[in-house]
């Protein structure tokens, strides 16, 4: 039994160590590909910011005559420098966007570099398994780097332009006082749009990284997660959380987040379920996760066809971390998906 857990465990190690191999190739190439849109980028900026600068300097003669001159002229003046300056910031935040996506990719190249290079000098299996420990934590970092990026991509540039966007509504709304009645009742629907979509905006930036993980825990991070979906008509979701509610190793936290969140979101989407529980226990030595749900269920006997790759992922996970994982679904009474994982791995 041991040799067959031990054969296992090199066969996981080895597609995931496939699986990185793949991702570092595909990731090399994207590089090649954003350095080109930089330059591309960082061509149009330079020519819409000279076109700015004409368009200021006219405005400037304008304002000097502004008494003499038609309102017609005033206004496509007007019309144009801002449509100038509204491309301006935009391919501003395009640049820098790119930027950005250009150093986190060279920064998570380097992280998996390192994984399959611990991966190489202490190989998973005999003796290698006393680093096993450390090489997952590398690899969740490492997929949950790729997270961090993206919200912070969405916190410093859509969030952030969007913030902008409704400032240069209110402004607008001063600079257009030959139609007032229309112009203030169109640019008053575009600043509830924007703002709508900020909001819209702030969720995804949650989804995909919550800032609240790193500041506060699993245990609040989870009830504000969960509060969330409450919303959402014809769902009765219920959170009970049981043990001591305390900090874990960061990457145990990522990991059993992460995991409820992939089987409610699957409860939700596919399982027709209109009542779900979750129970979260956090004992001293392990950290054990229930979600049950009374959705259409399944046969358990076509588990791998039916399952989901997010779902393949996290019992990965969840084995490789010494843990338990199991899934029990009956045809039209809803399934049951827990997982267990210690809460110090070697035992510290």
């Amino acid at each position: 039994m041991a040799k067959s857990n031990d054969q296992k465990n090199d066969n996981l190690w080895e597609d995931l160590r496939a699986d990185l191999q793949e991702e570092l190739e595909k990731r090399r190439q994207q590089i090649k590909e954003i350095n080109l849109m930089v330059e591309q980028s960082q061509l149009e900026v330079n020519k819409l910011a000279k076109k700015n600068a004409t368009a200021t300097s006219q405005l400037q003669q304008i304002q000097a005559q502004i008494e003499s001159l038609p309102v017609s002229d005033v206004r496509i003046a007007y019309d144009s420098a801002l449509d100038t300056q509204q491309r301006l910031f935009v391919m501003r935040g395009q640049l820098e966007k790119l930027q950005s996506d250009l150093t986190y990719s060279k920064e998570y190249i380097e992280t998996l570099e390192r994984v399959l290079e611990a991966y190489v000098t202490q190989p998973p299996g005999g003796a290698g398994m006393a680093g096993s420990a450390d090489t997952v934590e590398l690899i969740i970092s490492a997929q949950e780097d790729e997270r961090q990026r993206l919200s912070r991509q969405m916190h410093d540039g859509p969030a952030q332009a969007l913030s902008n966007f409704i400032l240069q509504t209110e402004i607008a709304m001063r600079l257009f006082e030959m139609d007032q009645v229309k112009a203030k009742e169109e640019l008053s629907n575009l600043k509830a749009a924007a703002t709508n979509a900020f909001q819209q905006v702030r969720d995804f930036i949650f989804d995909l990284r919550p800032m609240m993980l790193d500041d506060l825990g699993l245990g609040p991070t989870l009830k504000r997660y969960v509060d969330a979906y409450k919303s959402h008509p014809g769902i009765e979701i219920g959170l009970t959380i049981t043990g001591a509610d305390r900090r874990l190793e960061s990457y145990i936290e990522v990991l059993v987040f992460r995991a409820i969140q992939e089987i409610l979101g699957n409860a939700i989407r596919h399982s027709q379920a209109n009542k779900i529980k979750i129970v979260l226990d956090m004992s001293d030595e392990n950290i054990k996760a229930v979600v049950d749900d009374n959705g259409k269920g399944f046969d358990i006997s076509m588990l791998e066809e039916r399952a989901g790759k997010g779902v393949r992922v996290i019992r990965d996970r969840v084995e490789m971390m010494g843990g338990e994982f199991e899934i029990d679904s009956v045809i039209s009474q809803g399934t049951r998906i827990s997982l267990q994982v210690p809460s110090h791995l070697g035992g510290t």
